[in-house]
């Protein structure tokens, strides 16, 4: 699948997030449990997220990730618990656009690392993916997953 990369300049994004460490095996199920988590945070709250679910990836030890998930928020909001107010930074990204199960992402990664590279850039670190639709509901060869990368 070839894939459309480009820079987005982007403002700082306040969030709502669990921070943790686990497997890739066992990535779906923590995932899943943290936007709950969140998500039933914001009920009580009475607030909303501002946008779909993300997670950003701080390593790429697939038997220790160190990942964030949450989700985008109007404006900070107090944390509580295992649920932290975060932000994602502001600055310039490397993004792309992957379609299909989250378990083909890979050559997305791959495209993306490329293009950084080959257009002078260099990557920042962390990694985050926002998940554009619910896997819940959409077959998994129609899902959407952006990529971005924060460049130095």
């Amino acid at each position: 699948m070839p894939y459309q990369c480009e820079i987005q300049e982007q403002s700082a994004q306040p969030v709502l997030s669990i921070r943790t460490k686990t497997s890739i095996q066992e990535l779906p199920k923590v995932l899943g449990e943290a936007y709950r988590t969140i998500a039933e945070f914001l009920g009580k709250s009475g607030e909303q997220p501002s946008g779909p679910p993300f997670a950003a990836y701080y390593n790429m030890d697939m038997q220790n990730l160190d990942v964030e998930a949450g989700f985008p928020v109007s404006h900070v909001v107090a944390g509580q618990g295992d649920v932290q107010a975060s932000e994602i930074p502001a600055g310039k990204f490397a993004t792309t656009l992957h379609t299909g199960p989250y378990s083909d992402i890979e050559p997305a990664y791959q495209a993306l690392t490329k293009w950084i590279d080959e257009n002078g850039h260099q990557p920042a670190g962390v990694a985050y993916e926002m998940y554009l639709n619910d896997p819940a509901v959409t077959p998994a060869q129609e899902l959407l997953t952006r990529i971005l990368m924060p460049l130095k």
